[in-house]
């Protein structure tokens, strides 16, 4: 059964995967982690299923973080909970043409993302690229659109056995597996080093080369303070392209990364002593559509104004944008921090964020407002983030929050010179931990309007799962070894 009419686009990917040396194609699917999932395809199978779709097992879309089932699927009642899903019935993956990409690390395979649908071609609303656009939707209604810039610190280690490690010993093997052994690709404490980047540059060119190869805009890759750890930093697109990519550059470096014998992990807080935590910072602004113009930048400060009043340096719309995020910010932490592991990154004096707060050029407060009148680069960067969080979920909770603030004509407080003061608000303090964050969610109007009642449910069964197992382990590190470390 078609999932969706022959659009040009699509009649032109077939053309070029018919005309290429091409043998193989994967259909890859974000799930709700963020992490990528798909099949592959011969080429021959894959021209069929441009039009077609792929068949996927609908479970895919109710695991938590460990590969376990969050929902009851073969007992009654599921139907009612969740439309449309029930004892492991089908989805379709419908391809999306412009996504598609030859893959740099392997021979003769192209890729190209897909987004599930039902055997009816309707759009499966717990979708999260589905959230995003939704939120995108109400963006461009009000004649804007949402333009993000990406800067992610990660993890990269040596593979002490990349071939015959203990986490490949099948008498080993658990659920989830064991993690690998791992030594380090520089020491650390060096912050931007260059001997430390000449050491660390062989798999930093696998880095570079992989996500230029996939048409990113990569412009720079640092060494950053902690041991092995490492940043990329991409210009800024447009919010779904910039989301389609970190969903792709994650998943590409690190494949390509392990076949050099490296591993990769967007872990927040990897399994070691001496670590420091890994943030996603995400820069973002809004513009309008119809002439581009940087919708927060004002053409000049507001009269007698000083940079602490978010007058001085953004516009109406801006100002309201920034109050909506900080009004909102407990509820949509676990859109940003949504791994149990991710909250141990919230502490003092660590170039984290603890309250809800905001600053100008303060790397301190949870929002850094960037820019200043006349400044086409003015922007809010929200240091809540780490890497690991799903892209759609993390903008999408951005715009809904800000637009809360922007309708209900809010207006931030001064910003703070003293981001972590020890005498500071209990009621600024960002959730400590996943389960107080997913209780946050539910009782934040903004996300649950946004989002929609239906899938903070959903989104919520499957994290407390997560959550639950993490509150139960015996031994907490080794679960985030096998959880996080070896997977994320």
């Amino acid at each position: 059964m078609s999932t969706h009419a022959d659009t040009p686009a699509l009649a032109e990917l077939r053309r070029r995967i018919k005309d290429s040396s091409l043998e193989l194609i994967r259909f890859a699917w974000c799930d709700p982690h963020g992490m990528l999932r798909g099949k592959t395809l011969t080429r021959t199978a894959a021209l069929q299923a441009l039009q077609q779709g792929v068949g996927m097992v609908s479970t895919l879309m109710l695991k938590d973080t460990s590969d376990r089932t969050a929902f009851k699927v073969f007992e009654p009642g599921l139907e009612q909970t969740l439309p449309g899903f029930g004892y492991a019935n089908n989805l379709l993956l419908r391809p999306i043409p412009e996504r598609f990409q030859v893959l740099p690390w392997t021979e003769a395979t192209g890729w190209v993302q897909c987004q599930p649908v039902f055997a009816d071609g309707t759009p499966v609303p717990y979708d999260t690229r589905a959230q995003l656009q939704r939120a995108l939707a109400r963006l461009a209604s009000q004649g804007q659109g949402m333009v993000c810039g990406l800067e992610i610190e990660f993890h990269i280690y040596r593979l002490r056995d990349s071939q015959h490690g203990t986490h490949l010993d099948p008498h080993q093997a658990a659920w989830p597996g064991l993690a690998p052994e791992v030594s380090l690709i520089h020491p650390g404490y060096n912050l931007l080093s260059e001997s430390w980047y000449d050491m660390a540059e062989e798999p930093l060119r696998i880095v570079q080369h992989t996500a230029q190869a996939l048409g990113m805009p990569l412009t720079s890759l640092e060494i950053e303070l902690g041991p092995s750890q490492v940043e990329a930093v991409f210009d800024a697109t447009d919010a779904l392209t910039a989301a389609d990519n970190m969903v792709l550059f994650r998943s590409a470096v690190q494949q390509a990364l392990r076949r050099a014998g490296y591993h990769a992990t967007f872990m927040c807080r990897p399994p070691f002593e001496q670590i420091m935590s890994s943030g996603w910072h995400l820069h973002q602004s809004l513009v309008h559509l119809d002439t581009g113009r940087n919708a927060f930048m004002r053409a000049a400060s507001a009269p007698d104004s000083g940079r602490r009043e978010a007058s001085h340096t953004l516009s109406e719309l801006g100002q309201g944008y920034l109050a909506g995020l900080l009004q909102h910010a407990k509820g949509m932490t676990v859109m940003c921090t949504p791994t149990a592991n991710g909250f141990g990154r919230f502490r003092p004096n660590a170039l984290a964020p603890q309250s809800i707060l905001w600053g100008f050029d303060n790397r301190g407060a949870m929002l850094r407002v960037i820019g200043g009148a006349g400044d086409a680069a003015t922007r809010i960067e929200n240091r809540l983030g780490e890497p690991a969080a799903n892209p759609y979920l993390y903008m999408a909770a951005q715009i809904h929050a800000g637009l809360s603030g922007v309708s209900q004509g809010l207006r931030a407080p001064l910003a703070t010179e003293s981001p972590y003061a020890a005498d500071g608000d209990p009621k600024l303090r960002i959730p400590t931990n996943l389960r107080d964050a997913l209780q946050a969610l539910s009782v934040d109007t903004a996300m649950t309007h946004g989002f929609g009642e239906d899938f903070i449910r959903y989104y919520t069964a499957i994290k407390m799962a997560e959550q639950q197992r993490f509150e139960n382990a015996e031994d907490a590190v080794e679960f985030q070894r096998r959880e996080y470390f070896s997977r994320i």
